[in-house]
């Protein structure tokens, strides 16, 4: 019986998805095992290292209906690790012999390292979908909203008007950039390993580079420039994006849930009868998506934590920090995964309310474009003095709850520089938007330029 948010039959598509599950599952695990052993036995067949008939042989038995994954289990309890009893299986089931040639020349480490790269392989594209994805939602709503007005905000306090296309661009170019750092570390990542004992490839003499060589073209990985049994930073690195990659997504996360305040009220996760609903209180809208992306993300950040801590190995081989990579590795990739689901969910679905992002920006009575009057009196009577001047007179439109606007006009200093008229235009937010939708049209220029 399941006894982990990530495969209880309640909890696991709120915290992971299925597809993910798939590729850390403990079959697909040691299938990839079992695929390495197969292609070595090809490649060293091939090489005239071990004979044709055993490496035929050990292909025949290499599958995964022919392992009996009980014995497995009690096997890997007594042993330390799956890979001693998964050969032993595997050799057992040869005929003539054959199983002699089983996993020649390799080590447990070199299994359970390529399987995990395997593995990852597989993750990351699925991570590349849903960021692909993600990022075509947020272009959307970066066009469709490019002009649209809100209050943009600096501690939790309105600041100066922005867009909501600039917020959403701005989200773009993160995940953008998440694309780019993919596309970056997979040559470093997707790389085997295939070392032998200590790494020197010794049991082969002077053919283990040769076998390793073919061995990572037969897989479809890189070639190490030496062993990395003990240097885990390919590792780290793909847990390290993952937490960079949720970090974002709970940055947008955040804005969202902030966003759905009832007494905010500009944007909504999308409507389904009954969700985030209160089993108390009939009104409720909660955010749901929003929720979970931030606890997926706080528990992938942990996981990463340990995934830097199993950097720090001795040796040529790790006694003890090598397991944490077992636990932490695809817990990462399962706690992403949810938290991506959600972001598509989130983005494809969201729901602006323009209307009321612009009766929020008339909230204080004009003083959210204060910087504006400040920046137009700067030339005449200095940045300073029109800084302390504006300061003045909206702690005073505040404590008397009067507009901005009717105290800067009655203001004799003010009103030597500027006109009603040219207070009425300069509080008007939607003339201080800066180059917020030329920088949308950046973003989404590059995005062109890119081929997305």
């Amino acid at each position: 019986m399941p006894s982990t948010t990530i495969d209880s039959a309640i909890f696991r598509d709120l915290f992971s998805t299925d597809a993910m599950r798939r590729v850390f599952s403990d079959e697909s695990r040691v299938g990839h095992c079992l695929a390495i052993e197969a292609a070595l036995a090809r490649v060293e067949a091939r090489l005239g290292i071990i004979p044709e008939a055993a490496a035929m042989e050990i292909e025949a038995q290499a599958r995964i209906e022919n392992i009996d994954f009980d014995a497995l289990r009690r096997r890997t309890e007594l042993v330390g690790s799956p890979i001693i009893p998964l050969v032993e299986q595997l050799t057992a089931r040869c005929a003539n012999g054959h199983g002699q040639y089983c996993h020649w020349g390799a080590t447990t480490q070199d299994l359970t390292d390529t399987a995990s790269v395997r593995q990852i392989r597989e993750a990351l594209t699925l991570v590349d979908n849903d960021l692909a994805a993600i990022s075509e939602a947020l272009a959307k709503l970066a066009r469709r909203f490019r002009d649209t007005p809100m209050a943009g905000r600096s501690n939790l306090q309105q600041a100066v008007p922005i867009t909501f296309g600039f917020k959403a661009a701005a989200c773009l170019a993160a995940i953008e950039r998440h694309r780019g750092r993919l596309a970056e570390l997979r040559p470093r990542v997707l790389t085997g390993q295939f070392g032998g004992a200590a790494g020197t490839l010794a049991s082969l003499g002077a053919r283990g580079l040769e076998v390793q060589a073919a061995l990572m073209k037969e897989l479809g990985l890189a070639q190490p420039e030496i062993a990395w049994h003990t240097h885990r930073d390919r590792f780290a690195e793909a847990g390290g994006f993952l937490g960079l990659v949720t970090g974002t997504l709970g940055k947008i996360a955040t804005d969202v849930k902030l966003m759905m305040q009832t007494e905010v009220g500009e944007a909504f996760e999308a409507f389904a009868p009954g969700r985030g609903s209160s089993s108390t209180m009939p009104q409720k809208r909660n955010p749901v998506a929003c929720n979970y992306i931030l606890a997926c993300a706080a528990l992938v950040r942990q996981q990463v934590a340990a995934l830097l801590e199993a950097m720090v190995e001795d040796h040529e081989r790790a006694s003890g920090p090598w397991q944490i990579e077992w636990v932490a590795i695809p817990e990462i990739f399962l706690l992403a995964s949810g938290a991506l689901a959600h972001a598509r969910t989130l983005v494809t679905g969201l729901h602006i309310d323009a209307a009321r992002m612009r009766a929020n920006l008339d909230l204080t009575g004009g003083q959210i474009s204060a910087e504006a009057v400040m920046m137009a009196l700067a030339p005449s009577i200095g940045r300073e003095r029109a800084h302390d001047l504006v300061y003045d007179l909206c702690r005073r439109a505040m404590v008397e709850a009067r507009p901005l606007i009717e105290v800067l006009a009655a203001d004799a200093e003010v009103s030597r520089h500027l006109d009603r008229p040219a207070l009425e235009r300069l509080l008007d937010p939607a003339n201080y938007l800066g180059l917020a939708s030329t920088m949308v049209d950046g973003v989404l220029a590059r995005l062109r330029s890119d081929g997305r």
